[in-house]
């Protein structure tokens, strides 16, 4: 018998003063049982650099041919491409050609031997990369529980996340931009 994804609730208060958004946000995420806690609070904090009205979590780890995150037009056309980890190149170009904006968040120890190993193919294609501090994920991944309140603050290149087991800050650094 296959194992079932575990399902967590988060209410998220989202001030976003990099882009004047502000919103509340209510997602059910399931966590893949092959994903860890700290990908699954990686893939929320890109979703909330990236909200809108339109954006979804998709099937994620379960469906290979989606990304963690998409934002389609109502013809079925992938408008934005947010993937979470550190995707082969080939699938970014994939991507690319799908979708009219990819995003690309990084977030863990491997993620630098990858980019040293990736970018210099990436760097001619039209994405976005960004790497997460790991270690401030982790932390976060700490204190997660299957019902929470968040509240998630965006100024510069920093999030701050306050729930009810404390605060944290999680910075990132942009490694490849194309706008």
């Amino acid at each position: 018998m296959a194992l079932k994804p575990t399902i967590y609730k988060f209410r998220i208060a989202l001030s976003d003063t990099n882009r004047d958004y502000y919103d509340a946000l209510t997602c059910t995420i399931a966590l893949h049982p092959s994903e860890t806690v700290t990908r699954m609070m990686a893939r929320v904090l890109a979703y909330c650099l990236n909200a809108s009205p339109d954006l979804v979590f998709t099937k994620g780890l379960s469906t290979i041919e989606e990304p963690d995150l998409w934002q389609k037009s109502l013809d079925g056309t992938i408008e934005h491409w947010v993937e979470v980890g550190e995707p082969s190149v080939d699938r970014i170009k994939k991507a690319s050609r799908l979708a009219g904006k990819v995003q690309i968040y990084t977030f863990n120890s491997k993620s630098d031997v990858w980019w040293s190993q990736s970018k210099t193919k990436i760097a001619p294609l039209p994405v976005n990369i960004y790497q997460f501090d790991g270690d401030a994920i982790e932390s976060l991944a700490t204190q997660v529980q299957r019902g929470m309140d968040l509240s998630v603050l965006i100024t510069g290149n920093s999030l701050f996340v306050d729930g009810s087991e404390g605060s944290h800050e999680i910075v990132w650094e942009t490694l490849q931009a194309h706008d």
